[in-house]
């Protein structure tokens, strides 16, 4: 995962506005969860809201890509789903989708994001500046920021 502190926003031929990472990105069709999980041939999967993230974690080494779907602005359980795949280990690419507002974009990155295709294009000097807007952090995220108390303890 490129760190987003040192990188340029990334885009993509595809909708993929935003994309923070150095391999080549997935170019075939997600499939549901409960479709992925009845198949083996599958390397791409789409998480919509409801669906359990957790049924992947055994799957994660056969997953390129990992979409989830933010229907709608105050819909999180996307963020949990995120942070539950990139705790178990998982490290390709997790998109997020749908609905993804400038607002959104930093707290998205620090659950594990790292490629975004909103609905609506997001404007990327704004986008730039929401990624860079907080440095450091007291929460501990699923990337690898160092928390104030961390720092304070340096």
């Amino acid at each position: 995962m490129v760190d987003p502190q040192t990188s340029s926003l990334g885009t993509s031929p595809d909708d993929v506005q935003f994309r923070f990472r150095d391999d080549e990105p997935v170019d075939h069709a997600q499939v549901t969860v409960d479709a992925f999980l009845e198949q083996s041939n599958s390397s791409a999967v789409r998480i919509e809201p409801g669906d359990d993230a957790q049924a992947l974690i055994p799957h994660l080494d056969r997953i390129a890509l990992v979409e989830v779907n933010f229907p709608v602005y105050g819909d999180g359980r996307g963020y949990s789903a995120a942070r539950t795949l990139r705790e178990a280990g998982y490290t390709g690419e997790l998109r997020a989708v749908g609905d993804v507002l400038i607002d959104q974009l930093s707290n998205m990155r620090r659950c594990g994001f790292d490629s975004f295709a909103p609905d609506t294009p997001l404007d990327e000097a704004d986008a730039k500046a929401a990624f860079e807007r907080w440095p450091q952090h007291y929460q501990a995220g699923a990337d690898t920021l160092r928390t104030i108390a961390q720092l304070r303890h340096e």
